[in-house]
């Protein structure tokens, strides 16, 4: 039970997902999790299956991460609810691919501010309670499209990943004093049942093909590792960015 008593937010989780597998690692270590989503019902329904099937305590909520007071919400009533905020884990992103020439402003935005913002106002919201705590431990879910680029149309998604993982050293450096970790895992592809609907078949097999390790990576590979940073054993990594990504990526 690595994270008993200890109280952990997950943005995007009610999906079947990385946020979801995720939430569910962080349940059978004996951790209370918030459930959070843009959907207004599933989060509910996730932490209500969470606390059946592990008889641990979930709080389901709505949050846009891109709305500051949705965030502000949820950090705040998990405070009056459970006291404390121990871990955050961002998760938060999206995607909607364009060609550069052809991408309006507006689609720019969506992604960069999900995949960004939102984690930036994650991260400021939980801060002055795990400073007051003196502990923390902070995840947050870039990409290795961060470090290898990628020629479907995903340059704003990059962008946003690599900008993440700057984000996530400053902070790194920022929290130290008060015994709070933040790390990037930044995960290759990761099949889900999203991803047929963002990629043509062709491209997944082409991906698929370029990974070394002879399996696909799926969302528990993540939450492993995430599971670590957030544990007792991760208490002395911080300002680092974990790949999980089958070797596609080695640096």
């Amino acid at each position: 039970m690595k994270l008993e008593s200890r109280v952990a937010i997950l943005t995007a989780a009610a999906g079947a997902g990385i946020g979801q597998a995720t939430a569910r690692a962080i349940a059978r270590e004996g951790g209370t999790v918030v459930i959070t989503d843009v959907h207004p019902q599933r989060p509910m329904l996730v932490a209500q299956s969470i606390r059946d099937e592990y008889g641990v305590e979930a709080l389901g909520m709505e949050c846009d991460v891109v709305r500051r007071h949705d965030v502000d919400t949820v950090v705040r009533k998990t405070v009056e609810t459970y006291g404390r905020v121990d871990i955050l884990f961002n998760n938060a992103g999206t995607n909607r691919p364009a060609k550069i020439v052809e991408m309006s402003d507006e689609v720019w935005e969506v992604v960069v501010n999900t995949c960004l913002r939102g984690a930036f106002y994650s991260c400021r919201a939980v801060l002055p309670v795990m400073m007051k705590q003196n502990f923390g431990r902070i995840v947050n879910i870039a990409s290795t499209a961060a470090f290898m680029g990628l020629d479907f149309g995903h340059s704003h998604y990059a962008a946003a990943k690599a900008g993440l993982i700057a984000f996530t050293r400053c902070l790194a450096k920022e929290a130290a004093p008060y015994y709070i970790t933040a790390n990037t895992i930044a995960p290759g592809f990761i099949f889900n049942e999203f991803i047929p609907h963002l990629y043509p078949e062709e491209e997944i097999e082409r991906m698929q093909k370029s990974i070394p390790y002879p399996r696909k990576g799926v969302p528990e590979d993540v939450a492993n590792t995430a599971l670590f940073l957030m544990s007792d054993e991760g208490e002395y990594i911080t300002g680092q960015t974990i790949c999980v990504a089958g070797g596609s990526w080695m640096h």
